[in-house]
């Protein structure tokens, strides 16, 4: 008859079963015998840690409840060890090489060392799985109240049990899972215990399996003949996800990474491990189906389905065989939670806890204090605080609903790492900005939709969030995202939480440019198989061997410490004495307190020791990103030589401009000078004919009129000129107002030639106007544009000389001007001296050279632009048209 005083014994004789196989393999290998410690079958044995006690009670429930989805949970690592066996290699490789420690440890190092990632992680792992640990916690729990109606005593309440479960099972991994510092050391005592469990679990639930089909029924065809039917709707995307979920898990969750990466001894033990572990999960779930239908036949409707595994037999008066599988169950849950303290401790310790007390003793690391009993203090109180985690999780969530489903929610939190893990090994472009996006994007989509809605509006977010969305926003209720409803929410997570994590990762690793020590990570992961292990690194450093061997023994020990060093000293062919401090002896002291502390913990406390100083990992990497800079901007430099050379052309072209502007004005400035000379020399020498005749001759009154004539004449002449240049330079610097309003075209033409009337007389020229075409209002500057009428046709009088000089005035129109055209019947211009006339003090004949400047086109032309339009030389049969283009608005 069984007793709560036979449960706790049989418990307590397990445990010490544990303690004492755990004990004996540090021994053995403390004498250096491995023999088969370290072989390829505990290895294997030891990766059944992937079956917990979720996976051992839960996977009959899960049959029961939903048929086939069952199959999942054994068919996504099975899948990995047979089809991705090559990345399992991978990382084993690359584990050995890089004295990796735990999966932070793993995506810090390949993005440069992060700290930042590394702490990122950590706290994701601790996350994802303290509620798991608690699901552990409570597996046991309930495994214990099925033999309440068997057992009439007083059963100790649910938190006592997981209490004194966590308190055993957190002291049990700190005896074993901290007697090193180094976390990279095999701990050949956990995984041989963890071995001995594998084989525990395996045949307690094949004995229950064997008891239904053989015992009950008269063999499997009867088994499954006389069962009710299972559920149906099994190949589902429910289906996929979980099997994929299942196939991330193994990877990614940090206790498996243990067991497969950091606890594997040899790579070989892979090749075993690929048939070997499908073939041990295979065996473990033969026997779920049959035990699912036994338990929905022969038990009370209500029953717990997890617990069929310790119903049934206890139905049937089977109690040693339901002791059996209890104590299957607590090897299950127990070895989980082993694995799983130990790594996250080390995540904690190595990249929460050794950073931080690094930067508050930055300047204590080399000379004093033994920083080994920090280390081993840090993860045994963290392997302490996790199971207090555990358990305080279960306190608060009472065995719920949000507890039952934990394991697949801790599977989804956990395979936000793979593509970031993946691209790592994989894509050499991928950078430490992009990993940090991606990792924290599907972490925030996770937690959004799926880890806290997952308690029902009992913390952060409320029942009214999760059915109308934060402030009533439907498009963001947690569980149907813009909009998309889904039945399950685990495939909603999935989809939403891998599709923005992987756009994300890879979006951002093409905008940004890896630092040099993620270049040199990424080489070192995604050529592992190329790379020497021989710890040659690319940058070169220097440190005195006396320094060196301080920080290894503080860290490794002494003893440690002197083989390393001696090791080193007998290969450069020393035989007393330290080694030469070379490289070869600064990188394997870095890659030993790599396994000590991680990555970036021993990159730091090495980065401090070597060189002509002490240096920080910042300024090493800073340094670093200079060097690359440097690079980058000598070839900036290269493609700006380009440019300046094309600048430099341009310049060329411009001074050349400038020069013909400078001659331009030499000229300009020469012939002002010789316009004013003309009139003023007349005026001068008339003035002194008048001035001698003052002085004593005889006055002729009719000269002396003629005389003044011409003064007056040549006064005027010089006014008109200094006017024809002030104006100019007043249209030509934009000082010039214009005073635009709306006028009729033939008024403004009539002025113009009433205007010239004096002149048109004087030289017998007949002028017409096409009144017809003149009718039409525009709005220009009234005095400005008769200006421009006025000089051409005063040219025009003056130039257009012929028999019967005829002048004509025409206008026609296109849909955005009026062209006015000024013709006359003269000899015309060339068309080789056309662009000639309008440049300043241009005249194209001697015979009015006394009378202009030149300086009557140019203006003309600057008061057309400066109208909006334009003034042209167009071709003619005979004679010479000026065009003017007026804007029609």
């Amino acid at each position: 008859m069984l007793t709560w005083n036979t449960l706790v014994t049989a418990c307590l004789a397990y445990g010490g079963l544990l303690f004492a196989v755990a004990f004996w393999a540090e021994r053995r290998v403390a004498a250096g015998q491995l023999s088969w410690l370290r072989s390829p079958i505990v290895y294997t044995l030891s990766l059944s840690v992937y079956c917990t006690g979720w996976t051992f009670y839960g996977a009959v429930g899960s049959a029961a409840r939903n048929g086939l989805e069952f199959v999942t949970i054994y068919l996504g690592p099975s899948l990995v060890f047979f089809g991705w066996w090559w990345l399992l290699r991978k990382l084993v490789r690359i584990g050995q090489m890089q004295r990796i420690t735990s999966i932070a440890d793993l995506i810090s190092s390949r993005y440069g060392k992060s700290a930042t990632l590394g702490v990122v992680v950590t706290l994701l792992a601790v996350i994802g799985s303290t509620p798991y640990i608690a699901l552990q916690l409570q597996s046991l729990t309930l495994s214990f109240s099925a033999f309440s109606e068997v057992i009439n005593e007083a059963a100790p309440t649910a938190e006592i049990t997981a209490f004194w479960m966590a308190a055993g099972l957190a002291f049990f991994t700190i005896l074993f899972g901290t007697r090193n510092v180094d976390a990279n050391e095999q701990h050949t005592g956990v995984v041989t215990a963890i071995a001995l469990e594998a084989i525990v679990k395996l045949t307690a639930v094949m004995s229950v399996g064997i008891f239904v089909v053989w015992g009950i029924s008269d063999g499997p065809a009867q088994a499954f003949e006389n069962m009710p039917d299972l559920p149906g709707n099994t190949f589902t995307p429910r289906w996929v996800t979980l099997t994929f979920l299942s196939a991330t898990a193994v990877i990614c969750l940090p206790r498996m990474f243990q067991v497969t990466v950091v606890e594997n001894a040899d790579e070989r033990h892979l090749s075993t491990a690929s048939w070997a572990f499908p073939a041990y999960l295979f065996l473990i779930s033969l026997f779920v189906l049959p035990i699912a239908l036994s338990g929905q036949a022969l038990l009370p409707e209500g029953a717990n389905p997890d617990l069929y595994v310790l119903s049934v037999p206890l139905s049937q008066n089977k109690e040693l065989l339901a002791l059996f599988a209890f104590l299957g169950g607590f090897s299950a849950a127990t070895s989980m939670v082993i694995v799983a303290a130990i790594a996250l401790s080390t995540m904690v310790s190595n990249h929460i806890v050794v950073p931080t007390w690094l930067a508050l003793n930055a300047k204590r690391t080399i000379t004093s204090g033994d920083i080994r009993q920090v280390i081993l203090n840090s993860r045994r109180l963290s392997i302490a605080l996790i199971l207090g985690l555990g358990y305080l999780y279960f306190r608060l969530t009472g065995g719920s609903g949000a507890l039952a489903s934990i394991g697949l929610i801790a599977f989804a939190g956990m395979a936000q790492l793979m593509p970031s893990l993946i691209g790592g090994l994989y894509w050499r472009g991928a950078t430490r900005t992009g990993a940090l996006a991606g990792i924290g994007i599907g972490f925030t989509i996770w937690a959004y939709t799926l880890f806290l809605p997952s308690f029902e509006g009992g913390f952060i977010l409320s029942r009214d969030v999760l059915e109308n969305g934060p402030f009533g926003i439907a498009l963001l209720r947690p569980q149907s995202l813009l909009g998309i409803e889904q039945s399950d929410p685990l495939v909603h997570t999935m989809f939403w939480s891998m599709m923005l994590n992987v756009t994300a990762f890879v979006g951002l690793s093409l905008v940004t440019r890896p630092r040099l020590m993620e270049r040199i990570q990424s080489a070192q992961f995604v050529d592992a198989f190329r790379q020497r292990d021989d710890g040659r690194q690319v940058i070169q450093r220097s440190a005195t061997s006396e320094d060196l061997f301080t920080l290894a023994q503080r860290i490794l020990g002494t003893e440690f410490a002197h083989q390393l060093f001696a090791s080193v000293a007998h290969v450069q062919g020393k035989d007393t004495g330290l080694p030469e401090p070379t490289e070869e002896l600064i990188s394997k002291v870095e890659r030993e307190l790599t396994g000590s502390v991680g990555a970036a913990s021993a990159h730091a406390m090495v980065s401090q020791i070597t060189g002509t100083g002490q240096i920080s990992v910042d300024e090493l990497l800073r340094m670093a990103d200079e060097t690359a800079q440097i690079v980058e901007y000598s070839q900036q430099l290269e493609k700006q030589s380009t440019e300046l050379a094309q600048t430099a052309a341009q310049l060329r072209t411009a001074n050349a401009q400038l020069t013909a502007l400078s001659e331009q004005k030499d000229a300009f400035l020469s012939q002002v000078s010789h316009e004013l000379r003309t009139p003023m020399t007349s005026i001068r020498s008339f003035a002194e004919i008048l001035r001698d005749d003052d002085a004593g001759r005889e006055v002729d009154p009719v000269q002396s009129r003629r005389f003044l004539g011409i003064i007056h004449e040549e006064s005027q002449r010089l006014t008109r000129l200094l006017d024809e240049i002030l104006d100019l330079t007043f249209l030509e610097s934009g000082r010039a107002k214009l005073n635009v309003r709306s006028h009729l075209l033939g008024d403004i033409v009539y002025s113009a030639v009433a205007g010239t009337e004096g002149l048109r007389t004087a030289e017998g020229v007949e002028l017409s106007v096409e009144d017809a075409s003149l009718d039409i209002r525009i709005k220009t500057d009234f005095d400005r544009l008769a200006q421009v009428l006025i000089n051409l046709i005063s040219n025009a009088v003056k130039y257009g000389q012929t028999d019967a000089p005829e002048i004509t005035i025409s206008a026609q129109f296109t849909q955005d001007y009026i062209l006015l055209d000024v013709a006359d019947n003269g000899p015309g211009i060339a068309p080789e001296n056309r662009a000639q006339i309008f440049e300043k003090f241009s005249r194209l004949g001697e015979a009015t050279l006394a009378g202009s400047a030149g300086l009557g086109l140019p203006i003309s032309l600057e008061i057309m632009h400066k109208l909006g339009g334009d003034l042209t030389i167009e071709d003619s049969d005979a004679g010479a048209r000026f065009r003017i283009h007026l804007p029609r608005n």
